[in-house]
Order: C-alpha cells, then sequence, then structure tokens
C-alpha cells in the first residue's frame, strides 16, 4: 500500500485562528487524518516527520528577517504550498504599519527596542516565495479548508467561489443593506465565502475576505461618497484586514492622497 501524502502546517505573524480552523472541522478531522499524513502540526501533534512534505498550509505573514529566510525553507521542503486566511494572502491587519513608522511604535511599546529583530512591513507569503493557491478569510472558512485537502488529494483545483459577497446575498435572500438602509457595504468587492454573515444581521461587510476577481472599488467608494462617507472614511474601510491586498491598498492610498489634498 502506498504511503499517504504528507500535510505540513507552519506559523508566521498570526493569531493561529486559519490552524484552529482545521482543527474545528471536527468529524471531517479524522476523513483528512485518513487520507493524508498529517507529519508535521504543532498545533494538532507533537509528532514531527521529517519533510519534504507534499502539501504544506501556511498562516501569518512575513514580518521578521527569520520570517524571511524561514519561508524560503519551507517552500524549498514543500510540493504544493498554500496559503491560508488574511495574514498569509493579504499582510494581515498587522500590515497596518505598512504606512506607519515601526520604530516610534517599537520605542513607544518596548523598554529596549533595540532587542527587536523586526521588518518595517508585514506582507503576505507570496510577496517572498511561489504560492500554489490562497484560501482567504479572516479567519477561513473551515469547510474551505476541507475542500482545499481534498482538492489536492483528487490532483483538481479547489472549488472555492472567487464571486463576491452579494451573491450570497441574493441566494439568502438578505436583502442589500446599502440599497435597503443606507449602509455602507463592502461586499459588491469583497469575495465570497463567509455566508454573507454581517448583511444577514443588518451590518455592512467588512472585507474579511478580501477582494472579489477584479473588484471596482472606484465604483463602490462613489457609492459610499453617496451614503455621506468622506475620503478618510473609506482609507479606514479599505485599510482593515485585507489591507495590503493590491486592490483595497491602491484604493486606500488614494483616498488617503484626496483627503489629504481636501484637508480631510
Amino acid at each position: 500500500m502506498a504511503s499517504l501524502p504528507k500535510l505540513a502546517v507552519y506559523k508566521f505573524a498570526s493569531c493561529d485562528g486559519c490552524q484552529l480552523s482545521l482543527l474545528d472541522v471536527e468529524d471531517h478531522l479524522l476523513d483528512i487524518a485518513s487520507v493524508v499524513h498529517i507529519a508535521n502540526f504543532p498545533e494538532a501533534s507533537r509528532e514531527v516527520v521529517e519533510g519534504p512534505y507534499d502539501l504544506t498550509l501556511v498562516e501569518g505573514s512575513i514580518t521578521t528577517p527569520h520570517d524571511a529566510a524561514r519561508i524560503h525553507e519551507i517552500r524549498r521542503e514543500s510540493k504544493f504550498l498554500v496559503t491560508i486566511g488574511a495574514c498569509a494572502t493579504a499582510g494581515g491587519i498587522q500590515a497596518l504599519r505598512n504606512w506607519k513608522d515601526t520604530d516610534m511604535f517599537a520605542s513607544t511599546v518596548y523598554a529596549h527596542p533595540e532587542y527587536l529583530d523586526t521588518l518595517h512591513t508585514s506582507t503576505p507569503i507570496k510577496n517572498h516565495v511561489e504560492v500554489n493557491f490562497e484560501l482567504r478569510g479572516c479567519p477561513v472558512d473551515k469547510m474551505a479548508l476541507v475542500e482545499v485537502v481534498a482538492a489536492f488529494v483528487q490532483g483538481r483545483r479547489p472549488n472555492i467561489p472567487e464571486y463576491s459577497v452579494c451573491v450570497e446575498c441574493k441566494r439568502k435572500g438578505t436583502p442589500c443593506v446599502m440599497v435597503s438602509q443606507g449602509t455602507p457595504c463592502l461586499g459588491p468587492v469583497t469575495q465570497a465565502g463567509c455566508g454573507a454573515l454581517c448583511p444577514s444581521y443588518n451590518r455592512g461587510c467588512y472585507g474579511c475576505f478580501g477582494p472579489m476577481e477584479s473588484p471596482n472599488t472606484d465604483m463602490l467608494a462613489a457609492a459610499w461618497q453617496g451614503l455621506g462617507v468622506s475620503h478618510r472614511g473609506l482609507v479606514d474601510a479599505f485599510r482593515g484586514f485585507n489591507a495590503y491586498a493590491e486592490p483595497f491598498r491602491i484604493a486606500s492610498d488614494h483616498h488617503e492622497a484626496l483627503a489629504v489634498a481636501q484637508g480631510e
């Protein structure tokens, strides 16, 4: 009998939430363990089987020189590398440091900042090594994570939606909060995957799953301004969990420049 493909799970700068999503699949975890060998996953087991690994899941962003070197080592020992969550795919909430003075933060928080060895940016894994697939979310959807592993075992591309949260709202019969209530919502430019959770409770989408395929951020910004949102408000909206995802980063930089020019 052929040996099972080896699965490894690694963590960088993050909260561990996406790794815990894999443990949270409950009975499905037994199914996963029957088709892959969980060879290196500190959250789940003390057992560590040396690589190379057939499938590697990576959570977290690159924030230190050690991280930057370590991700190359992981890439070399991984046949397929999948990044999971907003930190790994877009730098995470910690990417807000990319627009500020990291040295100032360090000197304010730490008595001896000279002991720190950190980068001035928090960047996604794909900025450093080749990534075979990105699974977005903050945190990722646990069943989407099962789908990624299943797709790898079956030798196919994961069936993950690339359309917007608006499609999920329509499928659930949830009225559009922008149209019906005048509530600003990032749903039109955000990738589906959460089940339109926030609009289902009469709240605007916060963009947890990052930008959808070909998001029209200009049109959404115009709609928000029609609701009375300022350029500064748009900066804050786009600089959330997925602030350093390229479409959101470009949009926030554009509106920040306009906010400064108009004295907001």
